[in-house]
């Protein structure tokens, strides 16, 4: 179970791969990964940027949390969550979610649960920085799962 906060450029698939090296050869069947990217728009305006604040070793804990959440509730073997922070570009990935477990759907679901538990739980605060030159803080989004709203 590994978490990192990154103030870099956010290389997820590489992440992934260096995460995975370090675990033993055989003992998985499964990794399911989710990448999350910034868009260029939100709520009808066009966005140039966008910074994420968080709390040093708060965030951290909360995010290590939610992986035994996920660990009681799936028989997974390891997971990885990445995140940025800072000053975000349009395009730029924000974050990596991945599991991986002997079979595909517990990789699959603790995926999941890992990427909507960051979202309601995490204690990370989005401003945007719109086309027009003004800046806005970004509400959470809501869990599609319960509202039908979209994620990142």
């Amino acid at each position: 179970m590994t978490v990192v906060l990154h103030s870099d450029p956010l290389e997820p698939f590489s992440l992934v791969s260096e995460h995975e090296r370090g675990l033993a050869p055989g003992s998985f069947g499964a990794c399911a990964l989710f990448v999350g990217t910034m868009r260029d728009f939100n709520d009808g305006e066009i966005v140039t940027g966008m910074t994420l604040e968080h709390y040093p070793g708060m965030t951290e804990r909360e995010l290590a949390l939610i992986e035994d959440d996920a660990r009681t509730r799936w028989p997974i073997q390891d997971s990885l969550i990445g995140h940025r922070v800072g000053r975000i570009e349009p395009g730029q990935p924000i974050v990596v979610v991945a599991a991986w477990s002997a079979h595909r759907q517990a990789a699959f679901e603790a995926c999941q649960f890992l990427m909507e538990a960051l979202k309601e739980r995490a204690p990370l605060w989005k401003q945007e920085a719109l086309e027009d030159g003004g800046r806005r803080w970004v509400s959470p989004s809501p869990n599609p799962s319960h509202q039908g709203g979209e994620g990142l």
